[in-house]
């Protein structure tokens, strides 16, 4: 019988905390929980967190973008909150579509210098769904 193997998310992935994911037009929404964790982190008010950081749009809720990044990034510490981040940014670059399209893979691998460059797109897909059946929501 072949025994099977515990991975680590450390087998294909090291966060440098390089920036890189936070750059951009687009940003994440938050679930109640990301709401809740981010207001706890800062340390205020849902009101003025709302006002501070987010942007509402009906029942969306998602950070604010400045300077074309997020809200919470800074070049000197990069991500402010990162005990509060939403659960989308902690998954990140670990998307599951990582494992449908070789190329969301291969385009994500050549922009996140944290992803380990020795592993074909077939053993990352196996260590990652097997980090993902072990975790409901995994976090980098």
């Amino acid at each position: 019988m072949k025994k099977k193997t515990s991975y680590q998310l450390a087998d294909i992935f090291t966060c440098t905390r390089c920036g890189y994911c936070c750059q951009g037009e687009t940003t994440v929404s938050l679930d109640t929980e990301d709401q809740e964790r981010m207001i706890a982190k800062l340390g205020l008010t849902r009101q003025e967190v709302a006002e501070k950081y987010w942007r509402v749009t009906g029942k969306v809720v998602q950070m604010k973008i400045v300077d074309k990044h997020c809200i919470f990034y800074t070049e000197e510490t990069g991500c402010t909150v990162h005990e509060g981040r939403p659960w989308r940014c902690g998954q990140w670059p670990l998307h599951p579509s990582m494992l449908a399209d070789k190329n969301n893979f291969l385009t994500i691998r050549d922009s996140c210098p944290g992803i380990n460059k020795e592993l074909r797109w077939e053993k990352f897909c196996h260590i990652l769904q097997q980090l993902l059946d072990q975790e409901e929501k995994l976090i980098c």
